[in-house]
């Protein structure tokens, strides 16, 4: 097999990432002509067909499909080699690529990562704020955040917080116009605003009373792709709502918000970072799980009470 040029393998996984050899060559600020080129080297080198071309489109080959995921574990060892450089003279730099659900996202991370890169200005921030969930090994991402357990027992998950659950919710207002449920099974009489993880709505709450676990169908005139738009509709007093303890915390302190239920029978909500492979636990990834498990903590821990309550019936 002929030599590889990195230069190559960069200029293939841009192409792939920005969907057109002109517009990978616009992000990395060389000629249309060149990153054709480039991929054409490539092939040659590897005797395959990375891409299938026709005159109005160019998608991955099955070659390329497979060739992909190594792809990146080269370049990713190559930014790690450059911020192991970085690291000796006492600072992480380069790019951080992140994606996270939408309404921690917006409202918590956001706010973070801005003391984040101010504490480490070398380095430049990618954020994908989405409640679709991203695909770590087809997407230019160093990591994601993402709530719940991890189908994928291949990639590296790394808690952030311990104990998270979701909270059942609504706004004063609501309450004072419908009473609160008093059991699990009230919730069917109830508008409980629902939301849209990954392609699947998220209306089959579950719950551990005294009794053993209980699920509930829920129904509601209200359901978006958006988890924070959900949120406001709550505190708008539109319905219930469902969702991570973490995202509500800020609401429960102000009074925008009351848990109707008792927290040790809501459903866990664990939170992760979660990176496709050990090659990608770069120093600022390292040091960005240290970051935000400190904030999830310290956020956690500021509201422990969760307020006024329901007594669930048996």
């Amino acid at each position: 097999m002929k030599m590889i040029r990195l230069d190559d393998v960069q200029i293939f996984v841009h192409t792939v990432d920005y969907g057109s050899f002109s517009e990978a060559a616009r992000q990395l600020n060389i000629a249309p002509a060149h990153a054709s080129a480039s991929v054409q080297r490539l092939e040659k080198a590897l005797d395959t067909r990375l891409f299938t071309r026709s005159t109005r489109s160019m998608q991955l080959s099955d070659a390329g499909e497979r060739y992909l995921p190594h792809a990146r574990v080269m370049i990713g060892a190559l930014q790690q080699g450059q911020q192991a450089l970085a690291d000796g003279r006492g600072a992480l730099s380069g790019p951080l690529r992140l994606s996270a659900p939408s309404d921690f996202g917006r409202n918590l991370l956001l706010p973070w990562l801005d003391e984040f890169q101010h504490r480490h200005p070398g380095l430049s921030l990618h954020v994908k704020i989405s409640d679709r969930a991203a695909d770590l090994i087809r997407q230019p991402l160093d990591a994601v955040v993402r709530y719940g357990a991890l189908p994928d027992s291949s990639l590296l998950a790394m808690k952030l917080v311990d104990n998270n659950r979701r909270a059942l919710c609504a706004a004063p207002s609501y309450l004072e116009r419908h009473g609160a449920p008093a059991k699990v099974e009230d919730l069917r009489q109830h508008n409980c605003l629902r939301f849209v993880w990954s392609e699947q709505i998220h209306e089959r709450w579950h719950f551990t009373p005294p009794g053993g676990e209980r699920t509930v169908a829920v129904t509601g005139n209200r359901i978006s792709d958006d988890a924070d738009a959900v949120r406001r509709w709550a505190i708008a007093g539109e319905g219930l709502v469902y969702k991570s303890r973490l995202d509500l915390i800020d609401d429960l302190k102000a009074g925008r918000l009351v848990e109707v239920f008792p927290r040790e029978y809501c459903e866990l909500a664990p939170l992760h970072l979660i990176c496709a492979h050990r090659a990608q636990l770069s120093p600022a990834i390292n040091a960005l799980h240290a970051f935000l498990r400190e904030r999830c903590t310290a956020l956690l821990a500021s509201h422990p009470s969760g307020g006024t309550q329901a007594v669930l019936a048996i």
